[in-house]
């Protein structure tokens, strides 16, 4: 009996150890993105991330902010193929939904899908668009308080004109919405998405 205990104590140790591990790496890739200055810190950042995720292999969260690090890398670089990022961040996030399809990830891919519309906004609309808004309705049923979907609804609907259904007044009140949730969402840990806020606080601002 007392070997017994021994031998679990040991394999409960060395899972809290390799747990912290996983932690303080995840730790350590967010403070990198959060300190990203240009494309190349936040490509690196997100290479951090899929070196992580490659080495747990059952963890969505490390492939997911792998995909999201790299989908800034496209906004940050203004000459960057944005068709080859957001491949590259499909790919990411693929691996992420294989082991989980959440909110997030759902958001994620709506992200991916605004970035690939830019390219070509008239010719790419009802690709593009449709494929964010449906990403965006997915993330509703799964979780309708995650507060990065009225974020990421709110910016695209600012930047669409008036006429077919945007503009500021539309975005605002999507933004409020955002802000409201923020103020009680609570991600299930310290490593999963808790990001968006402060830019909420700033288009609605923009807004008024």
């Amino acid at each position: 009996m007392k070997q017994i205990i021994i031998i679990l104590s040991m394999f409960i140790a060395g899972h809290l150890a390799a747990q912290t591990k996983y932690e303080a790496g995840i730790q350590k890739g967010l403070e990198q993105l959060s300190a990203a200055k240009t494309a190349e810190d936040m490509a690196a950042a997100s290479a951090f991330f899929e070196r992580i995720a490659d080495a747990e292999k059952d963890k969505w969260v490390p492939y997911y902010y792998a995909a999201y690090a790299n989908h800034l890398t496209g906004w940050m670089n203004p000459k960057a193929d944005k068709d080859k990022v957001a491949e590259k961040s499909k790919d990411l996030l693929s691996k992420a939904e294989a082991l989980e399809r959440n909110a997030d990830t759902y958001c994620m891919r709506q992200m991916i899908a605004v970035q690939q519309m830019t390219v070509d906004p008239m010719a790419r609309w009802q690709t593009y668009g449709t494929e964010a808004s449906n990403a965006l309705a997915e993330a509703k049923k799964v979780d309708a308080n995650n507060p990065r979907i009225y974020l990421l609804d709110g910016q695209t609907l600012m930047n669409t004109p008036e006429a077919f259904g945007g503009g500021k007044a539309v975005a605002k009140k999507l933004f409020e919405k955002a802000i409201q949730l923020f103020e009680t969402y609570k991600p299930q840990t310290a490593m999963h998405p808790n990001w968006g806020k402060d830019q909420a606080t700033k288009l609605l601002a923009a807004c008024q």
